[in-house]
């Protein structure tokens, strides 16, 4: 960023390029991090920081600085956060109890899944993304539920944002991806085998609108030798099946 670029930025643009320093990695930053990954000069990343830290977009309890709690609350008024998590949410419940393995909920977000929700259990696996992490599209089980059922558009981007291997098992050709895409429908979900992680398996089903369009994907993720999809396949596909029935009737009513 130029010198004249950083002087034409106006205070929302500061606040969202501090902001943006944050991520799933990187959750709590000095002063110098702060500057180093927001681009901005110090003593302007100082004085918006400060600002932030009064309107409670920002804490920093001793010298790190991380995400406020004000930005927490306001996270929760979101329609993805408030009305798809607030639907969906039972269901993951239900089939978490199920499986006592990690279940997930993720949107498509360009070329990488949002994860919306995540119910971990007794059995933690660090390797995962966290609430608010985003993982490869065309890698995990929770993208290629969602562009299975997606157009042409949605699978054009994730091709072109670069298949980049997580495992040497990873899908990284457009053809290898278009194939796994097609046998989705036909047995209503999509499965991830150790791509994104070793050891590591997801069976995944699409969430649907109002509409019938695909909003979402819910699955069950966790080691290899506990995750079949012949097993756990026919249950993702119940819960996502009734997650879309529990979801649509509120987008349908009154705002």
């Amino acid at each position: 960023m130029s010198p004249g670029e950083r002087d034409a930025m106006g205070g929302l643009d500061r606040a969202a390029a501090i902001l943006g320093a944050f991520d799933a990695t990187h959750r709590e930053l000095t002063l110098a991090a702060l500057v180093a990954r927001c681009g901005l000069p110090r003593s302007t990343t100082h004085r918006t920081a400060d600002r932030m830290i009064r309107l409670g977009w920002l804490d920093k309890p001793k010298d790190r600085y991380r995400i406020g709690n004000r930005l927490f609350e306001l996270s929760g008024l979101a329609p993805i956060r408030h009305e798809l998590r607030e639907a969906v949410l039972p269901f993951l419940q239900d089939l978490h109890s199920a499986t006592r393995t990690t279940v997930q909920l993720g949107v498509l977000d360009g070329a990488q899944v949002l994860v919306v929700e995540k119910i971990t259990g007794h059995r933690p696996m660090p390797m995962l993304s966290q609430v608010g992490g985003t993982i490869p599209a065309h890698c995990s089980g929770l993208g290629r539920a969602i562009l299975a059922y997606s157009d042409a558009s949605a699978v054009a981007a994730v091709v072109d944002a670069g298949m980049t291997p997580r495992t040497p098992r990873t899908i990284t050709t457009p053809m290898a991806l278009l194939r796994e895409l097609a046998a989705i429908p036909d047995r209503g979900w999509a499965v991830d085998r150790e791509e994104g992680n070793i050891g590591v398996s997801c069976v995944a089903a699409p969430v649907f609108g109002p509409l019938g369009d695909v909003v979402a994907a819910l699955s069950v993720t966790g080691p290899s030798a506990v995750v079949k999809a012949d097993r756990v396949g026919p249950a993702v596909r119940l819960a996502a099946a009734a997650a879309s029935r529990a979801y649509s009737p509120r987008r349908d009513g009154p705002a």
